[in-house]
């Protein structure tokens, strides 16, 4: 009854905004161990999720994930929304191209996905407690709707990437393979964003904190937190006296001579990290453990090994050749397909035979699928790293090996099935740790303790702000265009532009965004005989004003204030060769302008690696080889033109951004109608083949009334449509 009354006043609750975008989300059947990007991850967040909703103080949970049509992957993809019940909804969003791609080939469009993410939560009409973002990529999302909406980031990591690169170095893959695979140094990068803009991290390991996260330049320990990931203890259980053999038994029956031995079985998808080879060599090398024991291996679903993904072929490829070079058939099991509901069985299946489930991942950050063998009561033998030694320390349920070495593995399998005494203790035990320590509800009890303790330090205050034009108030759509060598460098371009939007632009709010300081924005207009505009963006984005008393947005000051030490960036930058500050009156509240002679000074990566260990907080904006900005980590271009569009109720795909160099790129990225005039840098042209980006022939202000018919912005204002 308790729990109902809870349930009835949900609109007081917290709302918690969970993304997760790689991968296939679904709430039922989860395709685990499908593809490289569909495992353990997904399962965390849809439990997480439903885990959450059950907590009576939280009202609304939203599960963030791309939306894919495809006709490789089932129709539940495409669908918007999906309710899990108790407020927990996933909810699908646009994020490029509608086929499904991997997590590298997503780069490139998460902007579009973060101002989708944002609008979604404008119409849900409530502001989110929390933002928390899954895995490298959600967390470049989660900043920017955080930063933008003003409310607190959490990230977790999940698997960090200078781990992985690291990793593989180490194994003799090259630098340029790596990149050239897995994004890497994107990967990082936004990792290290994620950082340092989190207000709480979450790991699932000590060893997490303190050995992995430890190398990254935001590492700061006090803001991160260990919560072990739970695991559902209705599904995983210890088998029940007497109850039949589940369908799988059947499937893994067709393999082996003699189905009943205790069963050795690896579950994970096949990917080179999970390390499967290894372990089919510690069996087959072992004569002893292949006499007592079946060899059991789950590595994802597949119709055929040609149509996986390279990895994922290569994998299994060696895996079959092992078991042909060592003669395994008749005690091996590699069964193509398996469902969601067949994983519990499995587990039940190693105790009820008395086996042992290994799990020998090269790295293993979280180990859900030892928490759910040891619910299930069946021992373990894991890689010494991360997840696996808290789960020990707490469950006390296994052995910890050297994933590398096979002869040290097997020994521990076999040791284990050899002794029914110690395996009986080792099962007993597990049960009692997991019961303890990994259940789904003290997690979300800590989570939700922790989310209610965080500082409130954004101000919250700006959507009430008085409106103050008339004309912004019924604008339906918005021009915002960079000045120098954009709007201006053309006078009959710019005669030309001005009066088409002079004749068709009565509902068109009109912009500047600019890295002037304002005065100088207003000459410079005046001098080429530009109207005022209805909003001016200074500063690279530092200020906004309103036209035409030039009133400022106090909001947006308070706004970006977050995490703003400017005494200390201006000492901490002085103190390095070849920089100098500007004059001051290029100085703004929000703004520190320096001047740099590349000959002598750092590089901006080395300046940016300096502050982060500091533990300040900066966009830095780097333009001409000699101009250097630091602005507040919430002010740019493009979050003062996001805010601006949203405090007005402008959709941001009825904005026309216009630029001409690098410091225009993040206005030009995302759900904005983006141009490019056709004087631009160099630095843009990697903009080239973005759907919502248009190159224009015509140079400044004529590139601009080029974009007007592009995207017919005086009519339905829109991206032209294929074909």
């Amino acid at each position: 009854m308790k729990k109902t009354q809870s349930k009835a006043t949900r609109g007081e609750g917290l709302y918690i905004v969970l993304v997760s975008i790689h991968g296939l989300v679904r709430g039922e059947n989860l395709e685990l161990g499908r593809d490289a990007d569909t495992g353990g991850q997904i399962k965390y967040v849809v439990e997480l999720a439903r885990a959450l909703g059950g907590h009576p103080e939280v009202g609304r949970v939203d599960l963030l994930t791309r939306r894919v049509e495809d006709s490789r992957v089932s129709d539940d993809y495409a669908q918007p929304e999906e309710d899990l019940g108790e407020g927990v909804r996933i909810v699908r969003l646009d994020c490029g191209p509608r086929r499904y791609l991997r997590k590298e080939k997503l780069w490139p469009y998460l902007d579009c996905f973060a101002d989708n993410a944002i609008k979604y939560i404008r119409g849900v009409g409530l502001m989110p407690d929390v933002v928390h973002g899954h895995y490298a990529d959600a967390g470049h999302v989660a900043v920017r709707v955080a930063n933008l909406m003003g409310v607190p980031l959490v990230q977790t990591g999940h698997s960090l990437g200078r781990v992985k690169r690291e990793r593989l170095l180490a194994k003799g893959a090259s630098e340029k393979e790596i990149e050239s695979r897995y994004s890497i140094s994107r990967r990082i990068d936004a990792e290290e964003e994620a950082l340092g803009n989190a207000y709480m991290v979450i790991a699932s390991t000590q060893q997490e904190v303190e050995e992995q996260y430890a190398s990254y330049d935001h590492y700061q320990p006090e803001r991160m937190v260990v919560i072990p990931p739970g695991t559902d203890l209705r599904r995983f259980h210890p088998p029940k006296a007497r109850s039949p053999r589940p369908p799988i038994y059947k499937t893994l029956a067709r393999f082996l001579k003699k189905p009943d031995k205790p069963m050795v079985l690896a579950l994970s998808r096949p990917d080179e990290r999970k390390n499967i080879p290894t372990l089919v060599k510690a069996f087959a090398e072992h004569p002893e453990l292949r006499e007592l024991a079946n060899l059991v291996i789950v590595a994802g679903n597949r119709d055929s090994i040609r149509e996986l993904d390279r990895g994922a072929r290569d994998v299994l490829t060696e895996v079959l050749m092992l078991i042909d070079d060592h003669d395994l058939y008749g005690s091996v099991a590699y069964p193509k397909h398996h469902s969601a509901d067949d994983v519990p069985d499995l587990y039940r299946l190693v105790t009820r035979t008395r086996g042992v489930f290994v799990n020998p991942a090269l790295t293993e950050p979280f180990g859900l699928t030892l928490i759910e063998a040891s619910a299930s009561g069946a021992p373990f033998v894991a890689t010494d790293d991360g997840g696996p030694r808290d789960i020990l320390r707490y469950c006390q349920n296994g052995v910890l090996v050297d994933p590398l070495d096979a002869d040290g593995m097997s020994k521990a399998i076999f040791d284990i099935l050899s002794d029914a005494e110690r395996w009986k203790k080792l099962s007993d035990r597990g049960l009692k740790g997991v019961r303890k320590h990994y259940a789904w509800e003290g997690h979300a009890q800590n989570y939700v303790k922790r989310i209610k303790s965080l500082r409130r330090e954004a101000s919250r205050s700006r959507r009430g702000q008085q409106r103050l034009s008339g004309k912004l108030a019924k604008a339906d759509r918005a021009l915002i265009s960079d000045i120098d060598n954009t709007l201006l460098g053309d006078k009959g371009g710019l005669r030309s532009m001005l009066q088409r939007l002079k004749e068709e632009g009565r509902e068109v709010a009109f912009g500047i965004a600019t890295g002037r300081r304002l005065d100088s924005a207003i000459d410079i207009l005046k001098e080429w005989g530009v109207p005022t505009p209805d909003v001016m963006i200074t500063s690279v984005g530092s200020e906004i004003h309103y036209g035409p008393e030039m009133t400022k947005d106090e909001g947006w000051a308070r706004h970006i204030d977050y995490r703003w030490q400017p005494e200390a960036l201006r000492e901490a930058l002085l103190e390095l060769p070849g920089i100098q500050l500007q004059p001051k009156v290029d100085q703004r509240r929000h703004k520190i302008s320096f001047f740099v002679d590349p000959s002598l000074s750092p590089s901006m990566k080395e300046i940016e690696r300096l502050l982060h260990q500091k533990d300040l907080h900066a966009n830095i904006i780097y333009s001409h080889d000699h101009y250097l900005d630091l602005l507040p980590v919430r002010a740019s271009k493009g979050f003062a033109v996001r805010y601006f569009a949203d405090k007005w109720g402008i959709p941001l795909e009825r904005v026309l951004v216009a630029g001409d160099s690098g410091n225009d790129e993040d206005m030009l990225r995302g759900s904005t109608l983006g141009v490019v005039v056709g004087n631009h840098q160099q630095e843009l042209e990697k903009l080239y083949g973005f759907k919502r980006v248009y190159f224009a022939d015509a140079t400044h202000a004529g590139g601009i009334a080029e974009a007007f018919d592009h995207y017919q912005f005086f009519g339905r204002c829109g991206v032209p449509e294929e074909g």
